[in-house]
């Protein structure tokens, strides 16, 4: 199974054109995200500026395949309630790679209609005997049939698309046929066939082949949207067009079908446009664009995950991470040192070890490591360390249910009342009060902190261990200094957790809608204060030190004794393993809220207007709806009734993102607004209701309608399900965790950096004077920060780590290599005209190398598998192309 994840970091616009009409030049700014043409995700509006910044942080995981990622810049225009897009910046997935974890500014380029494409058609092509003939002998008749199109583009959220089939006979004549209107679909399937007739232009002794005879004929075949039924006078909207020259198909053995990749209407143009951004996006610097320039940071993984057999070797040197002497020579720390950035090292080793209950043992050992060795005690677990990371993944892992139910009312209060709370004198508004305002924040503070001094009987006991064991070994390294062993628990929960959930709700999910400017400023004010409530507990200065003079001035009016006492006491009771039974009755909590659309239950099935707009709430007990947020439930579902939750197939109503949530006696269909959006849904709902005892093993995956159900055509709307119900990897519904696909990712991160691996191990030999080296052109020198306590113990991990790194990616490359041949250019999976397709045999001829490499340096390993490899035609070639979908 493959998996992808997607982080999009959104920092700021700069030189945006200023409006060229009315008297302000400002505009009101926001960005959208796309995968393709789906729109997933969209940043608050930035009033009044052509330099905006947004600092909008957005992950999820990609439910399906995509071609490009797209972050289009959109004005807001207030007079008219309409957007206008500026422009945008478009990355195909292959060249996502280059441009991970770095901050890259990108030009933003123009859009127009025409080249706004998406989707795939099917088109049969063949020639038919025809009774007609010419004074060169008789004619061939051209039959074209568009079968099926798949994911067409939206236009103004619907639509309606027909086929124009035109043959050109070069710059001369055209003929075109068209299809009959497909509605509200974006996968039709035409029922329509169109013949041209084909009159032979040369004497036979001219003509060789068929080819030779229609060497200028182009078949186009062109995907509309039809708008006649918006007041019947705005004609259509172009989603799409294939081209084909006759002269490239083998028709003389037979019919040609093939999916094909639509594409924009000028596609020469489109071309030169795609090469000249794809050199300006190899720039790191702001490029001059007469549209501006946008600051992104993408993350993305692919990963492809083998059953939990294939790990088992690496998994277990992993886990023996916490009793290996020196951690430095564990595999979890070398891991660390091979990455960048270490929250790539630091989720996937606290997701494994949390599924095999060894979480703390790992934290203690690299814990202790770093307060050995620190230097300073009030620089303890200050940096981006490993541990530090670890232990931030961790609180996120165990602690959101806690953190919502602690912060999330207050979050809430803060967005709806919509009071200002600026202090900067600098920044304040015209019209705003300086002492209202510091009322204001004084208010969110005092119930922030509050909620959370008063939240330690919620607390998660795997918290509480974590800082019992974090506030141990302050205590033994720095006996007396009762400072630092609230320090090395303010500066995680304070600093990495609470702060910074407030700062960023979305994140954190403690909120799902855009925030506005001005509660980002006030949620900001309120996560530097709290940050600062921690750091005052542990600090022995006499005078604390302020950044911002406002700020100080502030703290020293509104922080009191009582205050820092507060926040003791809270890390006293929470890093205490003895706490009092807390209250297991707790209120309900919410876990997932939103708009979506929904099907009316059990009247007014055949009615024109039975799916409305719905807000709909997920607690920890309940499933609801409301006509609004504020408004009673229409329906309540209790969890324990939800018997499973499945998709539902696009034909039942001609509409995607469609999923069930089944009851006993029937069924609610809810349409969510994105892949993305729908695919959380379900696998939350899904996680929640998961141990159920009234679960289902099989369902409908379509709907029951018109007296039948659409996939089995069972009449009995309570006849059973005729398919088996999604599996899911649910060992734990308080955590789920994938543990085999986070050994995907540590192999694939050992794997990338085999390089780093061989020096080390070569700087080991070295070090223990083992004799000439066996790599002669690697350099000898460590990772920066890398510490070589160990030389004997490191050398025995990072063998056995490169064994079975290189063992894993043998049996990798077999998959690769059977997943190749099994290929087709022009199958669904790779539509003609898919750049993916020539991309993957150049890819797989570096992988090929590597694995050669690899089977060099291991007499283990099984032979390259580069014998029999089976590369397909290039476009052009008759053979190439597939015959079924």
């Amino acid at each position: 199974r493959l998996i992808e994840r997607l982080r999009v970091v959104i920092g700021e616009a700069k030189n945006l054109p200023p409006r060229s009409h009315g008297a302000v030049e400002e505009r009101d700014v926001y960005c959208a995200i796309k995968l393709d043409q789906e729109e997933i995700f969209r940043t608050t509006t930035r009033e009044k500026t052509l330099n905006p910044f947004f600092s909008e942080d957005f992950q999820f995981e990609v439910p399906r395949e995509f071609r490009q990622l797209s972050v289009y810049v959109a004005e807001r225009e207030r007079a008219s309630n309409k957007d206008k897009v500026l422009g945008k910046v478009s990355i195909k997935k292959e060249g996502m790679h280059k441009y991970y974890g770095k901050d890259n500014w990108f030009p933003i380029m123009p859009v127009d209609a025409d080249s706004e494409v998406q989707g795939k058609a099917h088109i049969s092509v063949r020639l038919e005997p025809s009774t007609k003939s010419s004074i060169y002998g008789p004619c061939a008749k051209l039959s074209v049939r568009v079968t099926e199109c798949s994911d067409l583009n939206l236009v103004n959220g619907s639509c309606n698309p027909y086929a124009l089939v035109t043959l050109c006979h070069g710059l001369v004549k055209q003929e075109t046929r068209k299809s009959k209107v497909r509605r509200k679909t974006v996968c039709p399937r035409f029922e329509d066939a169109f013949y041209f007739d084909l009159k032979p232009q040369r004497s036979d002794k001219q003509i060789r082949s068929i080819r030779d005879e229609f060497s200028n004929l182009e078949l186009r075949v062109c995907l509309q949207h039809d708008l006649s039924g918006v007041g019947g006078m705005f004609g259509s909207a172009f989603l799409g067009e294939v081209r084909i020259p006759l002269r490239e198909l083998d028709l003389e053995r037979g019919s040609h079908q093939a999916w094909y990749l639509l594409q924009p209407r000028d596609q020469t143009q489109q071309q030169t446009q795609q090469q000249t951004q794809q050199a300006q996006q190899t720039q790191t610097q702001a490029t001059t664009s007469p549209l501006g320039s946008l600051r992104l940071k993408l993350f993305f993984t692919s990963d492809r995950v083998f059953s939990s057999h294939f790990y088992r070797d690496l998994r277990e040197l992993l886990l023996m991470s916490p009793d290996v002497k020196p951690v430095t020579s564990s595999a979890a720390y070398i891991l660390g040192e091979m990455v960048q950035h270490k929250d790539d090292a630091a989720q996937p080793l606290v997701k494994i070890f949390k599924s095999h209950s060894s979480v703390l043992p790992l934290l203690r050992a690299l814990a202790g490591c770093e307060v050995a060795g620190v230097a300073d005690p009030h620089t303890i677990f200050r940096g981006n360390t490993l541990v530090s990371k670890c232990v931030d993944e961790y609180m996120k892992l165990t602690g959101m249910l806690y953190l919502q139910d602690t912060l999330k009312a207050v979050i809430a209060k803060i967005l709806s009342e919509h009071l200002p709370c600026e202090i900067d004198p600098s920044r304040l508004k015209d019209g705003e009060s300086l002492k209202a305002n510091e009322g204001n924040l004084r208010g969110y503070v005092r119930e922030a902190l509050g909620a959370i001094t008063r939240s330690w009987v919620a607390c998660p006991w795997e918290l509480c261990d974590l800082f019992s064991m974090l506030r141990g070994l302050a205590a033994d390294r720095f006996p007396g200094r009762k400072e630092l062993q609230y320090s090395v628990i303010s500066v995680f929960l304070f600093l990495r957790f609470f702060a910074a959930a407030i700062l960023s709700p979305k994140l954190f999910e403690l909120c799902s809608h855009p925030i506005d400017e001005q509660s980002h400023r006030s949620l900001t004010l309120v996560s530097k204060s709290i940050q600062t409530l921690g750091n005052l507990v542990s600090s022995t200065a006499a005078q604390p030190f302020y950044k911002e003079d406002y700020m100080k001035e502030f703290y020293e009016n509104f922080i009191t004794e009582e205050h820092k006492e507060s926040v003791r006491q809270y890390l006293e009771l929470i890093s205490l393993k003895n706490v009092p039974m807390r209250n297991l009755d707790t209120p309900s909590i919410v876990l997932k809220e939103g708009i979506m659309t929904k099907r009316a239950q059990g009247r007014n099935k055949l009615g024109l207007k039975n799916f409305k707009r719905r807000y709909f709430c997920l607690t920890t007990k309940e499933l609801y709806y409301s006509k609004t947020k504020d408004s009673s439930p229409l329906c309540t579902i209790p969890l324990y009734e939800i018997l499973g939750v499945e998709k539902v197939q696009e034909d039942s109503f001609k509409m995607k993102n469609v999923f069930q949530v089944i009851q006993k006696c029937r069924a609610l269909y809810i349409q969510a607004n994105n892949c993305v959006e729908e695919k959380e849904w379900r696998t939350i709902l899904t996680r929640i209701c998961h141990f159920n005892l009234c679960r289902i093993h099989t369902y409908h995956p379509a709907a029951f309608l018109k007296g039948h159900w659409l996939c089995c055509k069972e009449e009995s709307e309570t006849a059973p399900g005729c398919s088996p119900v999604t599996s899911y990897n649910l060992a734990d519904i308080k955590v789920t965790i994938d543990t085999d696909r986070e050994m995907q990712r540590v192999h694939s991160i050992f794997l990338n950096q085999m390089p780093t691996l061989e020096r080390l191990i070569e700087t080991c030999r070295q070090q223990l004077g083992s004799g000439a080296s066996t790599c002669p052109g690697v350099e000898m020198r460590l990772p920066p920060g890398f510490m070589l306590d160990d030389p004997q113990s490191l050398l025995s991990t990072l063998s056995s780590i490169k064994t079975f790194v290189e063992s894993m990616e043998v049996k990798h490359e077999r998959h690769r290599h059977n997943l190749y041949r099994q290929t087709r250019y022009g199958s669904k999976q790779a539509p003609i005209g898919d750049d993916n397709y020539l991309l993957m045999f150049a890819r797989q001829q570096q992988q090929q190398q590597q694995q050669q490499k690899l089977a060099s340096n291991s007499s283990s390993l099984a032979r390259p598998l580069t014998s029999d490899l089976h590369i397909p035609p290039f476009p052009g070639s008759a053979n190439g192309f597939s015959t079924a979908s």
